[in-house]
């Protein structure tokens, strides 16, 4: 057998800019870094009962976004850690933008009266995730 830095694995060669964190394909041949990809499995399924919990307690839309912005960072660390592709690795990166805008939205609004919305917040962290998307 091959040693574990000269395997190929399913999703091919890694293209990532990032290929640090654990040997490739020794676990599986279908998940590059096997550890890392498992251990997402905490961001995933526990905010998902957080969520839908939220929503049965009929709180605010934002707690039920906060649970699921926990979710799309779980799922896209996922699909990296799986494949160490590039595309991936922006599927990793960018929920994590995108969700401390939500948590910082979240702490703003703390303090405010129920069923108002915060536009001129709103638009300023839009903004800045879409800058740095672009």
């Amino acid at each position: 057998m091959a040693p574990a830095g000269d395997r190929t694995g399913y999703w091919g060669p890694p293209t990532s800019t990032l290929d640090w964190c654990e040997e490739n394909y020794v676990v599986s041949s279908y998940i590059a870094e096997f550890w890392n990809t498992v251990s997402n499995l905490i961001f995933i399924l526990p905010p998902i009962y957080g969520a839908i919990q939220s929503y049965k307690d009929g709180l605010e839309k934002r707690y039920i976004m906060a649970y699921l912005c926990v979710t799309a960072v779980g799922l896209g660390s996922w699909c990296f850690h799986m494949t160490l592709k590039y595309e991936m690795q922006l599927l990793d990166e960018l929920p994590m933008i995108y969700s401390c805008c939500v948590f910082v939205y979240c702490l703003y609004e703390c303090f405010k009266h129920k069923k108002t919305i915060n536009y001129p917040l709103l638009f300023l962290l839009l903004a800045y995730s879409i800058g740095v998307s672009i």
